[in-house]
């Protein structure tokens, strides 16, 4: 039979010794950390006032960070919420998107590698790093000091002077080259055309809408573009890459549903994404709407438009030109908010154009007419 049973006097239970205590070793975890500073007395806090005196260990580390900032020749990014290189672009306000960083130690994202994938949608927060392809794109990148991860060089490429730069000026970063075969390079590309280079970068950072308008009005004759669901990244980087050429000063579009700054995108601008002011805004019609009582005149691109683009007269003054998404061209309230709707004259039957091509038609007669004035 199971049990002590047998004998009735006998203890069922051991009996328990005296606690023992750690002599005093743990006292120091037992205090705690102190009282929660107030916003305006944290560093790190975008409520911080600036005027308390720093911790010395962050006082240590924003101090190393202007240093490096002076040798780069960049602005040094201290004291403010999300001081470490995570996004790039022009951007970094409100619009800014924040992803998961590359690997620790500066490595490069998983035996994988960081994701490409031509023609899809952008989503920094669960995708990850991108990879910038080409050599005038990663060049272009580099010279605007594009923060980066990782530099991918094909084995055996030809070397131009844009690989050297590309090299050298890694290496001055600091950034990792790694040599991998051309094999594996198109394996982490999808079969994107790489030219044997690859640039590992953060998610993109958009600049705020508000700052985009403001910057624009100062200008002689203020041009932004806006894109209203087009969700094809090489449209919105060869859109990017026109407003470049023909002088326009900024491109806004909706967040959800639209393409972003993919590296597809980027590749598709050559680099033009770096000097070109990018905003992401979750209302467009409400974007629109607030740029037109700064003063803009908002037109839509439309077959079906009233207006004559080669008569456009309100080409001259602060303009938006809105290009609609592919197929079904804009949207009804977008198309409703717009103040005028124009048409492109086109000698054949075509349907319609490309959203690219028809913003960079529109771009260039508008050009145009003010270069005459």
């Amino acid at each position: 039979m199971p049990g002590n049973s047998q004998n009735a006097s006998k203890r069922a239970t051991s009996k328990k010794g005296a606690a023992m205590g750690s002599g005093g070793k743990n006292r120091a975890g037992l205090k705690g950390r102190g009282k929660t500073l107030p916003a305006d007395e944290r560093p790190w806090h975008k409520g911080y006032s600036g005027t308390e005196k720093l911790p010395e260990k962050t006082a240590r580390k924003q101090d190393k960070e202007r240093r490096a900032a002076a040798a780069e020749g960049r602005a040094p990014k201290v004291g403010v919420p999300g001081s470490k290189d995570t996004t790039w672009g022009r951007g970094g306000g409100r619009g800014a998107s924040v992803g998961r960083p590359a690997a620790r130690g500066g490595r490069a994202a998983g035996p994988r590698g960081p994701r490409v994938a031509p023609g899809r949608k952008s989503n920094p927060t669960k995708e990850g790093p991108e990879l910038l392809l080409g050599r005038n794109p990663v060049v272009e990148a580099l010279r605007a000091l594009v923060p980066a991860t990782a530099l991918y060089v094909a084995q055996g490429i030809d070397i131009d002077e844009r690989v050297t730069e590309i090299v050298r000026t890694a290496g001055d970063r600091a950034i990792p080259i790694l040599e991998v075969s051309r094999n594996e390079l198109d394996r982490m590309t999808g079969g994107v055309l790489h030219q044997g280079i690859g640039l590992q970068v953060p998610p993109f950072a958009y600049e705020d809408f508000d700052d985009l308008v403001t910057a624009a009005l100062e200008q002689t004759a203020p041009l932004l573009v806006a894109l209203d669901g087009i969700t094809d990244p090489r449209n919105v980087g060869a859109v990017i890459r026109s407003v470049a050429a023909f002088g326009g000063h900024g491109v806004f579009m909706t967040e959800r549903r639209a393409a972003g700054i993919t590296a597809t995108a980027w590749r598709t601008s050559a680099g033009a994404a770096a000097r070109v002011p990018v905003s992401q805004v979750v209302n467009l019609t409400r974007a629109i709407k607030s740029a037109q009582k700064a003063g803009f005149t908002a037109i839509g691109l439309d077959a079906d438009g009233e207006t004559d683009l080669y008569q456009l007269e309100a080409a001259i003054g602060p303009l938006i030109v809105v290009v609609g998404s592919e197929g079904r061209g804009l949207s009804r309230l977008v198309g409703e908010t717009c103040d005028l709707r124009v048409s492109i004259p086109m000698a054949s039957d075509v349907e319609s154009l490309n959203a690219s091509v028809a913003a960079a038609v529109t771009l260039a007669e508008v050009a145009r007419r003010r270069s005459q004035g």
